[in-house]
């Protein structure tokens, strides 16, 4: 029987498409235009569409942007 994933949805790992633009100081289509174009630079489970609403994780813009979160300023 395989084990069950317990996920934390209140975790500040998890950003709104639009939010996590903002937040990299890109254009608030930034996400949603890296991803439609070259899904295949986000890695393998760091970005998910939940019905029109992209879900992306710090990790995944981490990775897309080359900025770590923790070096944006506030």
């Amino acid at each position: 029987m395989a084990k069950k994933l317990k996920l934390d949805i209140n975790t500040e790992e998890l950003i709104g498409s639009r939010e996590a633009s903002l937040e990299w100081g890109k254009q608030k289509d930034y996400v949603r235009t890296i991803y439609n174009k070259y899904p295949q630079r986000f890695p393998e489970g760091t970005i998910r569409k939940f019905g029109k609403q992209l879900i992306v994780t710090r990790e995944g813009m981490e990775a897309v942007t080359g900025v770590k979160r923790s070096d944006l300023k506030k």
